[in-house]
């Protein structure tokens, strides 16, 4: 009885690590949409969990088509080693990343290597209101060092700095083109985070800085038109927000809490 048991034992865990080694990729679809909260979807998923590749994207519902958020399929490799708690990912995609992004660490500690994404905004319109309305066009590069990340419970800590460049801006609610080039800064600290928002160049001027504390997001800024351009600036400034005086000009203050 002792050996018959032995090699059923033997039987179900070469059955349960074979189910494990080559699990679908779509399981991995599952994590993406459950950590996003269903705002992204991976579509057109091709190889295993391990090993495979999709595109990132938005789903205007659960049954429908997922719209490409990024150029080009993003493919990764998952170490198995995940199964003993070590994580060892790379993540690819030569369209939208300037290197490939490596993901190292345990359960409880782990870091994302230095890369560039490139976000086309034209698609982020998929992401609905005001970006649908607006109908941005430009340049978005999405850029961070070194950043590390450290979980207690069910509180996520994230240390480092990301920095979004916005170049040659544009909307179609605007007869000027392009708006501006703008920055975007992110400083990570623990569970907190500071931002602030500059202009580098052109004719509609954005500034403004933000904080994230104990999971609440603050943002305090305003926009406003260089002088002459205040008329053909109306109607995109007027969607952003209220005006109100600021020493000598109008401005649109730009407040979220």
């Amino acid at each position: 009885m002792s050996k018959r048991l032995l090699w059923v034992v033997l039987a179900l865990c070469s059955i349960l690590l074979t189910v494990v080694l080559f699990l679908p990729a779509s399981w991995l679809g599952l994590v993406v949409e459950k950590q996003s909260k269903g705002r992204l979807s991976l579509g057109d998923v091709q190889g295993s969990f391990w090993h495979g590749s999709a595109f990132i994207g938005v789903a205007a519902d659960a049954a429908g088509p997922v719209t490409p958020l990024f150029a080009g399929r993003f493919s990764w490799k998952i170490s198995p080693l995940l199964l003993l708690g070590q994580i060892n990912v790379e993540l690819e995609n030569s369209a939208s990343l300037s290197a490939p992004v490596m993901v190292t660490g345990n359960l409880t500690q782990w870091q994302l290597s230095p890369s560039v994404l490139a976000l086309p905004p034209e698609r982020l319109e998929g992401l609905g209101a005001p970006l649908n309305t607006i109908g941005p066009t430009g340049q978005l590069h999405l850029s961070w060092n070194t950043l590390q990340f450290s979980r207690a419970g069910n509180k996520l800590s994230a240390l480092g700095h990301m920095q979004l460049e916005m170049a040659e801006m544009a909307s179609r609610l605007s007869p000027i083109k392009p708006l501006g080039s703008y920055q975007m800064a992110f400083d990570l600290h623990a569970s907190d985070a500071d931002m602030t928002l500059s202009t580098v160049k052109g004719p509609m001027q954005l500034s403004g800085n933000g904080s994230v504390r104990n999971g609440r997001f603050q943002f305090s800024g305003k926009a406003w038109a260089q002088a002459g351009q205040e008329d053909k600036l109306a109607n995109l400034l007027n969607l952003l927000g209220q005006r109100r005086r600021d020493g000598d000009k109008d401005v649109i203050a730009l407040e979220f809490k």
